[in-house]
């Protein structure tokens, strides 16, 4: 069973969304997402100043049974990304929700939540991806 925050938001396309409280998010892959991907061998993290369109392909993530591109999911600007995932891009399998984070964004607009599912909408995606 997926572990699925609560405290989080979600796509269909399995990222998660952290508000910061600040007019940034940050973003990262689900844990059901990690999962069905394997190890992760490489992350590439978005360029910071990149200018992003939500549902704009952003990131790749590789592992060993496939590569799989991470898309925005809202518009912005990304402000941070986490150079830690060059060297260690298992960090997103092990701790996907914290140290696995990708990058962060400052939002374009006011709305942090806009057109993301909550927890129990998200596990509802996982069901039926099964």
């Amino acid at each position: 069973m997926s572990d699925i925050p609560n405290d989080l938001k979600y796509t269909e396309s399995h990222e998660w969304v952290r508000d910061n409280g600040d007019g940034t998010v940050t973003v990262g892959i689900t844990d059901h997402a990690q999962d069905a991907l394997g190890d992760l061998v490489f992350v590439e993290v978005p360029e910071v100043g990149a200018k992003l369109a939500a549902k704009d392909a952003c990131a790749v993530v590789e592992s060993v049974k496939a590569a799989s591109d991470i898309y925005a999911p809202l518009e912005g600007e990304v402000v941070t990304v986490n150079e830690a995932l060059d060297d260690a891009p298992e960090t997103i399998n092990s701790d996907p929700y914290g140290e696995g984070w990708i990058f962060q964004l400052k939002l374009a607009g006011d709305d942090a939540g806009a057109g993301l599912l909550d927890a129990d909408a998200y596990q509802q995606v996982v069901e039926d991806d099964a």
